[in-house]
C-alpha cells in the first residue's frame, strides 16, 4: 500500500514542527547569561516559574522571599554581574565575565581571599 505524496509531506511537516518547538523548550527557553536570567526572575509571574529555574536538589537555596524581593517596587537592581568561580587545590579565582554577550569577555581576574574562599566551598555543598 502506497502513501500519498501529500500525506506524506503533511506528516513530515508535523514531524519537523515537533521537533522545532522541543528544540526551543530545551535550548532557548532557558536563561544563557546572568542578564536573561536577571530578566527571567524580574517578569516572571509567580515563584513556581522562577523554581522550574533551579537546578535539581538546590531548589531550596532561592526562597520565595528572595523571589518578593527581587519583584518588589521598592528594589532596583543596580547592576548585573556575571561571575565564574575557578577552584585549585589551594586557591580559588574569581573571574567576572560580560553578562549578555553572545561569547564570554573576560573583564576581570581576582584570587579570592581565604574567607570568602570558604564561604563559596560551603555554599557549593
Amino acid at each position: 500500500m502506497f502513501v500519498k505524496k501529500s500525506t506524506l509531506i503533511i506528516l513530515s511537516t508535523l514531524v519537523l514542527i515537533i521537533i522545532s518547538v522541543l528544540i526551543y523548550f530545551l535550548y532557548f527557553s532557558k536563561p544563557k547569561n546572568s542578564l536573561e536570567l536577571y530578566q527571567a526572575i524580574s517578569f516572571a509571574d509567580d515563584f513556581e516559574k522562577v523554581q522550574n529555574l533551579t537546578l535539581e536538589g538546590y531548589e531550596g537555596n532561592f526562597k520565595k522571599e528572595d523571589f518578593d524581593y527581587i519583584k518588589s517596587d521598592e528594589s532596583i537592581a543596580k547592576s548585573i554581574s556575571q561571575v565564574t568561580l575557578f577552584e585549585y587545590d589551594e586557591k580559588t579565582y574569581v573571574i567576572m565575565t560580560s553578562p549578555g554577550t553572545q561569547k564570554l569577555k573576560v573583564l576581570s581576574v581576582e584570587e579570592l581571599p581565604k574567607d570568602i574562599r570558604d564561604y563559596f566551598i560551603q555554599l557549593g555543598k
